[in-house]
């Protein structure tokens, strides 16, 4: 394992060292109260103790709870009250968003209290089950807020799949997967996934500067990198690839979104690589990809992954080539065990993806779109109920409606249109409050960079908003 700080210093670490380093994080967790089934939330950045401490509550038998740095206090507020971790791994920068949450557990600074390198006698370790749980991640929906996916020890081992037939990644070699701490990918294919490949993973403490991406891979030696679509669109289009060299550069892969045509050919010139695109949803982990060992087609999500099984059906539930994507759970090695507090899904009920593909006669898949209003930013899923609900907190707001709105570069961002209250006059000054108003309230990357005002939000006959008709312009 490599590891970039924010200053820009390097650390590497030997498997015997990481080992090390887990068992330290497992002895700290111990003495914190962890136990089997505890929850372990960590709020920090990519780096080594963040390593330590999820695979330290997975040798204790604890859930791993990431969260996104973006998360605000009302975000952390809201997970600590789902979930009443045991304890709270942060670091120093995210403290004073901790502050004034109900209920928080012990917290504890990694910056100011670090995990022992040795651990004296023997380090605490538990059996576990393939069914026992290990992660969980929020996800966003339609309507109401995140829920939690719960994933067992399973999917951990599972995503050997994925990183055999879509990471591609081999022994010896270093893999970037540039996705915050905190979300679904990065959860699986930061280090979990090039580890199942003998491989070895690059950590990146730093914010995402286009101009600096590909230097960084290519002073590192990267061979394989995992980005977002978006990633690679900035990269492209506001930075120059002439010139650029990536020597060790082998293979370079996207989820997320689907990644437009022109982006990949892009890359192709310069490096003479292609992007192999893949698909996969929090609760279900990594479903299809563009085969490794293939030549890619620009704009597919490629096949699925061997053994499982993904069908296309239409809106009555019969085969066809064009309609939602649903998956046999059962033949789904990533698939989660059910939403934190909810029933558990059953193995032999079929999933609906809630997406929207085309089949072709090859077998590649296409995406088409959501079937729901989650609106998909940047590889982001982002529930319009969140966005509205800090709305409607700002006293100017009497009613709003988020949706979706095409970008070059995010692919959509999110377009919110409010009704005022009496009083309030529509004004560029205002529309900028807003945003700035919802940045506060809840993840930054929620807030809608477009704001528009109207009298009356289009509804049906039972008063619900017509997001169709306001992602239409009507």
């Amino acid at each position: 394992m490599r590891a970039i700080d924010g200053e820009g210093g390097v650390r590497s670490f030997t498997f015997a060292e990481v080992a090390r380093g887990a068992a330290g994080a497992a002895s700290s967790l111990q003495a914190e109260g962890v136990s089997r089934g505890d929850v372990v939330m960590t709020l920090m950045g990519a780096r080594p103790e963040w390593v330590f401490a999820l695979v330290g509550a997975w040798r204790l038998g604890a859930v791993a709870l990431p969260c996104s740095e973006q998360l605000r206090r009302k975000d952390i507020a809201l997970r600590v009250k789902l979930t009443r971790p045991r304890v709270v791994l942060t670091a120093g920068r995210n403290i004073d968003q901790l502050d004034g949450i109900a209920d928080l557990p012990g917290v504890v600074n990694v910056d100011e209290q670090p995990f022992p390198g040795e651990v004296a006698g023997e380090s605490p370790r538990v059996d576990t089950g393939e069914q026992d749980p290990a992660l969980m991640i929020f996800t966003s929906g339609t309507s109401g807020e995140p829920r939690g996916v719960v994933h067992t020890q399973g999917y951990l081992a599972g995503q050997r799949t994925q990183a055999e037939h879509w990471l591609g990644a081999r022994p010896g070699e270093l893999v970037w997967c540039t996705a915050a701490s905190g979300w679904s990918k990065s959860a699986r294919n930061t280090f979990v996934a090039p580890w199942s490949m003998g491989a070895s993973c690059l950590l990146h403490d730093g914010r995402f500067e286009p101009a600096e991406r590909l230097l960084v891979a290519a002073e590192q030696g990267v061979n394989v990198l995992c980005q977002s679509p978006t990633e690679y669109r900035m990269i492209a289009r506001r930075t120059s690839l002439d010139g650029v060299q990536l020597p060790a550069m082998r293979h370079l892969v996207s989820a997320g979104e689907p990644l437009n045509p022109e982006v990949m050919d892009a890359f192709k010139q310069a490096i003479g690589l292609d992007i192999h695109d893949g698909y996969g949803q929090t609760e279900t982990g990594q479903l299809t990809g563009m085969p490794a060992a293939e030549p890619v087609r620009p704009g597919s999500m490629g096949k699925p992954l061997p053994g499982f099984a993904l069908d296309v059906v239409d809106e009555d539930g019969a085969p066809s080539s064009d309609g939602e994507l649903i998956l046999d759970p059962a033949t789904v090695p990533t698939f989660f065990r059910g939403y934190l507090g909810e029933p558990e899904h059953p193995r032999d009920t079929r999933w609906h993806t809630g997406d929207h593909v085309r089949r072709d006669e090859d077998g590649y898949l296409w995406f088409e779109g959501r079937l729901d209003d989650v609106i998909l930013s940047a590889g982001y899923r982002i529930g319009p109920f969140e966005v509205e609900s800090a709305l409607l907190e700002h006293p100017s707001v009497a009613e709003a409606a988020a949706v979706a709105a095409p970008d070059e570069e995010r692919g959509a961002v999110v377009r919110a249109v409010v009704v005022l209250r009496d009083g309030w006059e529509p004004r560029e000054a205002l529309a900028t409050e807003l945003q700035e108003h919802v940045k506060q309230a809840t993840a930054p990357y929620k807030y809608p960079r477009i704001v528009e005002f109207a009298a009356e939000l289009p509804k049906t006959s039972s008063g619900k908003i017509k997001r169709a008709a306001l992602r239409a312009g009507r």
